[in-house]
């Protein structure tokens, strides 16, 4: 996915800007980029890869030679950013969170009429920020072309846009992404995670309002088109992504993860499925809060039966290659053998995508001598590739083992009964998870149901994205 930071100050605001960024490293691994602005010095720009090495040891020797008042910083799991953009507006740097379903589209628009040429990337992609910042410049404003570009956007758009003056925050119009203001005696910043800048010294200001856009100098934040009120944010941000001090909409993620964990053991009690078992366990990391909460609830005591290394490779899904991926993630699961052998588990995972990654964590602790494992997701079955942010997204949504099994059972009559199968009190339900089971070598299996994912949150329905698990965005 990714996140981005940026502050306005009347101070330099480098080293706030790479310790925010730094902040949002569990949101991408590819691409980390920083852009600065001085009266002295002008743009000053640095981009780097991140696959292989975190962004705080690639920016560490660039802070000493960046200086200015004004500076964004972005990570990036899809294109380099921020760039830097010469037009009718001025000279800027841009940088976006979110996706560009009709990207090919808009640059056939643009080349077919002879617009705009782009440089193209070694994928043969246009990067998304040039694509924006083409969309921009079509209008008279920023304010104006941001507005634009949203509409002629399919997806979702977040950005920051540094100028030799301030910096302008747009947050997308259906507020799908967050982006706070903090406020600190000499200045602002934005930021996607909110927990970013309290180490810094700000204070949260205010959370902006779907489709809002703002201008940050040190001396004020000035809304410069006001926005909305209807809301749609990814669900998700909860239940996997954010980090656990995150706040979103006035909900900790950490206390909605817990929560969650306590709905789905109340569940299990009140339909007779809480099963026998020694130990509640968390897939780390995000699974853990989940199930603090269900031990919490069912009276069954909390235990970590293996740790995850990470020192070396933080995300599992840092390699680009899928092998690899796999690899790493088996790699990092090292065993208390104590807690394992001889023990009925019960696992609480955020999600179950593929299944991939989860049959062989099974695999791992059945051959570490787990007598039964036991499985509960955190969410609902993923039914639908995501469209609006980078989560989820596949060649084919048959890839996610949910869609993949109904396909296998209905064939391509199976999109009519998802809702049927994401039910576990209907007999598709029940098939679909004894299938999974069966697939994935589970002594049980069950899924936190949409309206228990909800009450979690503790926000109305209508408020929040559940595109991948009902395909209602």
């Amino acid at each position: 996915m990714g996140g981005f930071f940026g502050a306005a100050s009347k101070n330099d605001c480098i080293s706030d800007v790479f310790f925010g960024t730094d902040y949002h490293s569990h949101l991408g691994t590819r691409r980390g980029g920083m852009t600065a602005y001085s009266p002295e010095l002008g743009f000053q720009r640095s981009i780097h890869s991140i696959e292989n090495s975190p962004f705080r040891t690639k920016f560490e020797s660039d802070i000493d030679s960046m200086h200015g008042n004004l500076c964004i910083g972005c990570i990036s799991d899809t294109d380099p950013q921020p760039i830097l953009l010469r037009s009718k507006l001025g000279v800027y740097a841009v940088c976006n969170i979110g996706i560009i379903n009709n990207a090919e589209d808009i640059r056939s628009e643009f080349v077919d009429n002879c617009f705009a040429s782009f440089e193209a990337m070694s994928s043969g992609k246009v990067n998304s920020s040039s694509l924006i910042g083409a969309l921009i410049s079509q209008k008279d404003s920023f304010v104006e072309g941001i507005k634009y570009a949203q509409e002629k956007i399919d997806g979702t758009m977040s950005l920051l846009i540094l100028t030799e003056d301030g910096i302008i925050a747009a947050r997308d119009k259906n507020g799908r992404l967050p982006i706070v203001i903090g406020r600190r005696d000499d200045g602002y910043c934005c930021s996607f995670e909110s927990f970013a800048f309290q180490k810094l010294g700000y204070e949260t200001y205010r959370e902006l309002l779907p489709g809002e856009i703002v201008k940050l100098t040190a001396d004020k934040c000035e809304v410069l088109d006001n926005g909305n009120t209807d809301i749609k944010i990814c669900t998700f941000l909860w239940t996997y992504y954010g980090y656990p001090n995150s706040i979103y909409e006035g909900v900790t993620v950490e206390t909605m993860r817990t929560r969650n964990g306590e709905i789905m053991a109340e569940a299990d009690i009140n339909n007779g499925n809480l099963p026998d078992v020694d130990y509640v366990c968390g897939v780390p990391d995000s699974g853990v809060p989940h199930a603090i909460g269900y031990a919490n609830r069912s009276g069954i005591p909390f235990a970590r039966p293996f740790i995850k290394y990470t020192p070396t490779w933080p995300r599992s899904f840092m390699p680009q290659s899928q092998a690899m991926r796999n690899q790493v993630a088996k790699m990092k699961l090292i065993p208390v053998h104590e807690l394992i052998e001889g023990k009925k588990l019960l696992f609480v995972d955020d999600s179950i995508v593929r299944g991939t990654q989860m049959r062989e964590t099974v695999e791992f602790l059945y051959s570490n001598g787990a007598k039964e494992v036991h499985m509960r997701s955190a969410c609902p079955p993923i039914m639908y590739g995501c469209k609006y942010l980078n989560f989820s997204r596949s060649t084919s949504e048959l890839d996610l083992i949910a869609r993949k099994i109904i396909d296998e059972l209905e064939g391509s009559d199976g999109i009519k009964y998802i809702e049927e199968y994401s039910d576990a009190k209907t007999e598709r339900g029940k098939k679909l998870r004894a299938e999974i089971c069966a697939r994935l070598k589970l002594t049980s299996l069950e899924f936190q149901s949409l309206e228990g994912t909800i009450n979690a949150v503790g926000l109305p329905g209508c408020k929040l994205c559940s595109y991948c698990w009902n395909g209602k965005g």
